[in-house]
């Protein structure tokens, strides 16, 4: 028997953690702890523990399949480049549109996004950061000059006051909530806030339970009551910040009292004065947020008030402090800094500058030049155009992505997905989504190949490969440098091994210019930006000035909005929706986990008592949620840990899809949906 270990980082979410594949006889059959990581110390959450289990699934895709009178039928490499390349040449470039994956290595998606904007020459290219993240990076970048989250995960355990919002931690990033936890035990006082009493709420000094959408005027009343009492920090403000005085023009309003406040949130008001006290006389004080924060109309809004706090409070570039936005997941930051966005180049250079154009018209070398220099659609701008523009858009190209579940509005995704030609889905096994490809391409997923991804910290760290893809399946990279080569262009993706890729992406992109393979082989990796090869990494941005030319940080002005969907006489309660601890986003590796799925196999919809009472509903019965957007058939969790008059459903469930329920009114900047925030009925269903 021949047994090894070979250490990679998890795929799932974006903490970044470390663990031992172990491969028997050439096949992966488990994990082991590996102890050096200083993200988590040989500590694992369940989704990490049994990381290998969907891995060698039987239904993993082995060869490529092309869709013929509406049946898949098994086809050679060949016959799909050729398939592929024949059509996509037959295209305008602003006919094709292209979906990058937080999933897959930053080397696959800086290749697909050459591809996109190289070979296809599209300016349409983004991936589901627009889901989760797009207004962190908007919001982040406007306040700080950068969109990514401030201080290391290991930080937080040295903060005195943790505030978290947005974020049901300790199941979304378990080993960032042990981080909570350590701070705690240190003598920091923690804060949560969220219309659910989840178990990161139970393990706060201070719980505060809120209406889904109420976030801008909670954090501006918060800023209302630090000023009144002079706890903001006036040296800070004074020398590094631009905007006080518009701001405390703002916030002192009547409207952000504390008691005004607490009729919005629902919120008591002492409450809010002890978080407020608390969190501005803390010696350092962190806030820690994700898709509660950003998943909101008004989500680049709600990011800036999480800044504008900070900045006010003085709690920017020092350990313990800062705004520490949790990616969703694993590569989600990767893919961002890669350049799978419509509007930017990898390192967040503008694909609208003339000078960053340039540089990668000419790094490229692609003969006959690269794509317009002007933004392209966003994946949520993309469904509008395919269901309202019939025949702007025409053929996809998806890696890794599952938008038939992801996505907000799924009844409007399909009739969007049935308006294109040609669908091309590259990926590991036949998910929603590539059910409806006319060519589906058979991918690998991280334990069968090297790369890396760049954790929610910026922590840029490595996969190794620890078996050989199963069947005829190739790694991400592989299959994007041949439809690159069928499209007419083998120079231009002439690489042998990602390791090429990875320096030749370093080699354009600033913050990433120190990195090698070499420097990234060793425990700790190394945290962007690394501009030269002896620079030791950034675990904390913003010290002694931000990110903006001038050095200063900019105060926005933030009016309290409510959700575009509200509660009316038809229907009468919020939906939000999240993750839970067993089960990440789609399913499509979770659900495929033996274990996963024992503990967690379905969907479930939380009632408050007192709306179940009214309504009639039992515990664990099957009920009808409607929205306006569509209805599903659910099991009933009646629990007293749901405010009254929300509702909340977790996301990865094909067979009662919260999405098929959800808000796809979009952010005005970020074009990010309203999964957190929507209207919604719930009625009992009747036995015949």
């Amino acid at each position: 028997m021949d047994m090894k270990f070979v250490q990679t980082t998890c795929p799932y979410c974006g903490t970044g953690c470390s663990f031992n594949l172990v491969v028997k006889d050439g096949k992966v059959v488990d994990t082991a702890p590996y102890h050096r990581s200083p993200v988590n110390e040989g500590k694992l959450c369940p989704k990490g523990t049994y990381a290998h289990e969907f891995v060698n699934r039987e239904d993993r895709l082995t060869v490529p399949l092309i869709k013929k009178d509406g049946k898949f039928e098994e086809a050679t490499w060949d016959e799909a480049y050729k398939l592929i390349a024949d059509k996509f040449k037959g295209y305008k470039p602003d006919e094709i549109a292209c979906l990058s994956s937080a999933r897959t290595s930053n080397e696959e998606n800086y290749a697909l996004m050459k591809l996109a904007r190289g070979a296809f020459k599209t300016r349409h290219i983004d991936h589901c950061a627009r889901l989760c993240h797009a207004s962190t990076v908007a919001g982040l970048a406007a306040s700080f000059g950068s969109g990514a989250m401030t201080n290391s995960i290991g930080d937080i355990a040295e903060s005195k006051c943790v505030f978290i919002l947005g974020s049901n931690t300790f199941e979304q990033h378990p080993l960032i909530g042990r981080r909570v936890m350590q701070a705690k035990m240190n003598g920091a006082k923690i804060i949560y806030a969220d219309p659910r009493y989840t178990c990161t709420g139970k393990q706060a000094d201070l719980y505060m339970q809120f209406r889904s959408g109420s976030d801008v005027a909670i954090l501006n009343a918060m800023m209302q009551e630090i000023i009144r009492n002079g706890w903001e920090d006036k040296e800070f403000i004074a020398s590094r910040v631009k905007g006080f005085e518009e701001l405390k023009a703002e916030v002192m309003q009547e409207k952000y009292s504390l008691e005004n406040v607490s009729k919005i949130s629902g919120i008591p008001a002492e409450q809010l004065k002890q978080a407020s006290e608390w969190f501005a006389n803390a010696e350092s004080a962190c806030i820690l947020y994700s898709m509660g924060i950003t998943q909101h109309t008004v989500g680049v809004d709600n990011v800036k008030s999480v800044a504008n706090i900070q900045m006010l409070t003085g709690n920017l570039g020092k350990a313990g402090a800062g705004v520490n936005a949790l990616r969703g997941q694993n590569n989600v930051q990767g893919a961002c800094d890669m350049g799978a966005l419509p509007v930017v180049f990898t390192g967040y250079q503008k694909v609208i500058d003339p000078v960053a154009h340039k540089k990668f018209e000419d790094g490229w070398g692609f003969p006959d030049g690269i794509c317009a220099p002007a933004n392209g659609y966003e994946v949520t701008t993309m469904m509008d155009v395919l269901t309202d523009k019939p025949g702007e858009l025409k053929a996809m190209y998806i890696m890794g992505e599952n938008p038939l579940i992801s996505d907000p509005d799924l009844t409007h995704v399909e009739h969007a997905f049935h308006a294109l030609e040609f669908l091309v889905v590259q990926d590991i096994f036949l998910t929603e989504t590539a059910q409806l490809a006319d060519v589906v391409l058979p991918a690998t997923c991280y334990a069968e190949k090297d790369g890396t991804q760049t954790s929610t910290e910026r922590r840029v760290q490595m996969w190794r490969k620890a078996q050989e893809p199963p069947g005829q399946s190739k790694v991400d990279w592989k299959i994007i440098a041949e439809v690159g080569a069928a499209m007419g262009y083998p120079d231009q993706f002439a690489w042998e091994s990602a390791e090429e890729i990875f320096n030749e992406m370093a080699g354009l992109t600033p913050s990433y210019h120190g990195m090698n393979y070499e420097r990234l082989n060793k425990p700790e990796a190394l945290h962007w930006p690394c501009p030269t090869e002896d620079h030791p990494g950034t675990p904390i941005l913003h010290i002694g000035k931000f990110s903006h030319p001038d050095g200063m940080g900019i105060m926005h002005v933030c009016e309290y909005k409510p959700p575009a969907e509200v509660p009316d006489e038809e229907y009468p309660y919020i939906l939000t929706t999240g993750r839970c601890l067993f089960h990440w986003h789609t399913g499509s590796m979770t659900r495929r986990s033996s274990t996963l799925h024992h503990e967690v196999p379905t969907g479930w919809v939380e009632i408050n008592p007192e709306d179940a009472k009214e309504l009639g509903i039992k515990d664990k019965e099957m009920v009808r949620a409607i929205t306006r957007r569509g209805e599903i058939e659910i099991p009933a969790m009646v629990t007293e840990d749901i405010m009254k008059g929300v509702m909340f459903m977790p996301f990865h469930f094909a067979e009662c899809a919260a999405n098929r329920l959800t808000n796809n009114a979009l952010d005005p900047i970020a074009k990010i949906p309203e999964f957190k925030a929507c209207a919604m009925k719930i009625e009992k269903i009747q036995e015949a």
